[in-house]
């Protein structure tokens, strides 16, 4: 008999829903939040409002297009955390209520792990490829920025992680102080794509081991602009692009030195990448090279799975399922979460 998984994630700003059938996805629906632009980030309130509206919408959507009916589910799988509590809440209220009036059990998933296992979504019509356990992945996101060892679907070990500030927040930051608008990451990469990333030189931070940091890289462009704006006020108009791309490739710089060691640390081959940053173009290119360079399999996620996304919680809640975890109803959505 077969396991059929539905996915729900609610972490953010993106109400999803999907179904996996036996590990190959069914279906994938995203309802995502143009509110928040005007903000210039995430408003948790206006957030978990739209959630609601759109929780009963997108998974019946997601169960038509899969041909799945309810009473076919076999376990409901939700994000736990980590997250916007208001909007963790809404799935994972549906998810109990849904398991309840079904009489199935649920699943809790960590956002992050959903994240490490993308490369396992499995998709007619797509060739299966998968990294070998155990693998390294580059976990990179508007909160988290992590170099994870994955020995198997159920068991992680980080390796290092940012001390202050994620690389996506970075992004963001740079695209505000500039004026470019939110999110910041795709429109800095698009302009760094007409950039010259040599132009100008931004600090890298010297942090021992194989932790992050990208605070200090924020403050050396706010005072390389600001100085900058004091002598040519048109200055950032003139040369967003070589900013950007200058910018863009000292974050890659500073992430890929880690990875680099941490592959030869490790003696792993398989690199991984994942998170909102993997769908980072300048990034990508910069993996597939070294790997090349270096011996790797890299593996990069379809764009459609960088995002936050169901497909990713149903899959790795599926895991969880086959190891007969279940969570009990009176499981609760919490913020923070330090184990996967």
């Amino acid at each position: 008999m077969s396991d059929i998984i539905l996915g729900i994630e609610s972490s953010c700003d993106d109400t999803s829903a999907a179904v996996i059938r036996d590990g190959w996805l069914l279906s994938n629906v995203i309802a995502s939040q143009d509110v928040h632009k005007a903000y210039g980030g995430v408003v948790p309130e206006l957030a978990s409002r739209a959630h609601e509206l759109n929780i009963v919408p997108v998974v019946s959507e997601a169960l038509s297009r899969a041909g799945v009916a309810p009473g076919d589910i076999t376990a409901v799988a939700f994000t736990r955390g980590p997250g916007l509590l208001g909007s963790l809440l809404v799935g994972t209220s549906f998810a109990k209520a849904l398991g309840l009036s079904l009489g199935v059990p649920i699943v809790m998933v960590n956002h992050l792990q959903g994240h490490l296992l993308a490369d396992f979504i499995r998709q007619e019509g797509v060739p299966v490829r998968e990294p070998a356990f155990p693998y390294l992945c580059l976990l990179v996101s508007g909160g988290n920025s992590q170099i994870v060892r994955v020995d198997s679907p159920l068991s992680y070990t980080i390796l290092g992680q940012t001390i202050d500030d994620a690389v996506g927040e970075a992004f963001d930051k740079c695209s505000k102080m500039m004026g470019l608008g939110y999110p910041g990451g795709p429109v800095i990469d698009r302009l760094a794509a007409k950039g010259d990333p040599l132009r100008f030189k931004f600090a890298k931070p010297h942090i021992p081991g194989l932790d992050y940091s990208f605070s200090g890289v924020k403050t050396s462009l706010l005072y390389f602009v600001r100085d900058q704006l004091a002598l040519d006020p048109d200055f950032m108009e003139k040369n967003k692009e070589d900013i950007c791309a200058s910018f863009q490739k000292t974050l890659i710089d500073i992430l890929l030195d880690k990875l680099i060691k941490a592959a030869r640390q490790t003696g792993i081959k398989d690199i991984t990448i994942g998170g909102g940053v993997s769908a980072n173009s300048g990034l990508r290119s910069r993996i597939e090279a070294e790997g090349r360079k270096r011996g790797w399999r890299t593996f990069l996620p379809e764009f459609k799975f960088t995002t936050d996304n169901a497909a990713m919680i149903a899959i790795a809640g599926y895991y969880h399922y086959l190891a007969g975890e279940r969570a009990p109803l009176d499981t609760a959505p919490v913020s923070r979460m330090s184990d996967f």
